[in-house]
C-alpha cells in the first residue's frame, strides 16, 4: 500500500494534539481491545503482512564527549569499548552492498559523536552519496546538527537523520546532562527544514515508569510533524554505565501495548523494533507486529550491541506469513 511519507498533521488520520491522559487511556483498554484498535489502524495505511528491514553500521565508535547514562560509547565511562576513527568509504560501500544482499532496504549509518565537525561531514556525505548509488534509503545519526550541516547532508541524498529524544521530559535529565532535551528538538527542526525525514524515537527498561514512556509517545506525536520512523528500543544491558543500576527488563505485554499505543498515536509513521530485539521471544515480537510494528533492524550487531541472526528472524517472519526481504 502506497503511503505518503511526506504527510504531516495535515493529514486527517494524524493529530498533533495528543494530551497524556488520551495516551495513558489507549495504553490501559483491555489487551483485546488495544490490539484491535491498533491492527486497524495499522491496516488503513500500511500492508499488515510486510516489514521493512533495515541495517545499521557504527561509522565511529567511542569516545563520544556525552555523558548519557546507557550509552557504551560514552567517555565518561569505564566500558569495554575502545574509540576507533572514522571508517573508510570503500569499507561502508562494501558494508552497505552486503546489508543489501542480506535483504535490508534502509542502511543506517552512525557515527558517536557531539556534533559532527566539516571535515568529517564531507566523508559522510561522500558515503551517503555511494550508497544511495547502491539502491538503498539511507539515514545517518550524528549528533546536533547546524541548519547549515542539515543542508548538507540533504544535498547529499540523504533520506531519513535519527535523532531520538531518549525518554519523557520528566526523565530525561536523570539520563543524560551534557545536552538538553531542547537541544534534540531543535536539531529536529533543522532536519525537516533541510527536507530530510525524521526517524525519531526512544528508549524503554532505563528504570522509567510506564507513564514516562506514554509522555514520551506524546512528544513525538506533537512535533510540528510526526516522525516518519519511530525506533523502539529496548535498553541493551552495558556494564559500567550509570543506567545499569536502575534498568528493568520491561514486562512483555506493557512491551507490547506500548508499541499498539505508538500506532494508534501515530498512524503514518514506520514503528521500528530496535535495539533489545535479542531478549524479545518469537512471540513477543509477533504480538509487536501485530500491534503495528512493521521495522526491525538486521544483522548479527547494532553498534556494540547483539541482534539477532538473520536466520531467526527469516524463520519467524515465514512462519507468520510476513513478507520482506529476508523471507
Amino acid at each position: 500500500m502506497a503511503v505518503d511519507r511526506n504527510a504531516s498533521h495535515n493529514n486527517a488520520s494524524v493529530r498533533g494534539d495528543w494530551e497524556r491522559a488520551e495516551a495513558e487511556a489507549l495504553y490501559r483498554l483491555p489487551f483485546a481491545d488495544l490490539i484491535f484498535q491498533a491492527q486497524s489502524v495499522h491496516r488503513e495505511h500500511f500492508d499488515p503482512n510486510h516489514v521493512e528491514a533495515a541495517s545499521l553500521l557504527s561509522l565511529k565508535t567511542g569516545g563520544c564527549p556525552e555523558d548519557c547514562g546507557y550509552c557504551s560509547q560514552s567517555a565518561h565511562y569505564d566500558t569495554d569499548v575502545k574509540a576507533t576513527r572514522l571508517m573508510d568509504r570503500a569499507d561502508v560501500v562494501a558494508a552497505a552492498q552486503h546489508a543489501k544482499d542480506a535483504g535490508a532496504t534502509r542502511f543506517c549509518m552512525a557515527a558517536a559523536w557531539r556534533g559532527p565537525k566539516d571535515r568529517d561531514l564531507d566523508q559522510v556525505c561522500h558515503m551517503i552519496s555511494a550508497v544511495k548509488g547502491l539502491g538503498m534509503e539511507t539515514c545517518v545519526t550524528l549528533g546536533m546538527l547546524t541548519p547549515t550541516q542539515a543542508a548538507r547532508l540533504s544535498d547529499a541524498g540523504l533520506d531519513f537523520y535519527n535523532h531520538n529524544v531518549d525518554t519523557s521530559p520528566e526523565f530525561y535529565g536523570k539520563i543524560i546532562t551534557t545536552r538538553t532535551l531542547q537541544d534534540r528538538i531543535d536539531t529536529l527542526a533543522h532536519v525537516r527544514d533541510a527536507g530530510i525525514k525524521v526517524c525519531c524515537g526512544g528508549i524503554i527498561g532505563m528504570g522509567e515508569s510506564v507513564n514516562d514512556r506514554l509522555a514520551m509517545l506524546v512528544l513525538l506525536a506533537n512535533l510540528p510533524s510526526q516522525p516518519e520512523s519511530v525506533p523502539i528500543n529496548l535498553w541493551n544491558e552495558v556494564k559500567g554505565v550509570p543506567v545499569s543500576e536502575t534498568a528493568g527488563r520491561p514486562d512483555p505485554i506493557a512491551v507490547a501495548r506500548l508499541v499498539a499505543t505508538a500506532r494508534i498515536m501515530m498512524p503514518i509513521s514506520v514503528v521500528r523494533l530496535s535495539a533489545g530485539r535479542q531478549y524479545m521471544t518469537d512471540e513477543l515480537q509477533a504480538l509487536c507486529f501485530l500491534a503495528g510494528a512493521n521495522s526491525i533492524f538486521i544483522g548479527d550487531v547494532l553498534l556494540t550491541t547483539k541482534n539477532p541472526q538473520r536466520d531467526r528472524d527469516a524463520n519467524l517472519l515465514g512462519r507468520l506469513g510476513i513478507t520482506s526481504g529476508l523471507a
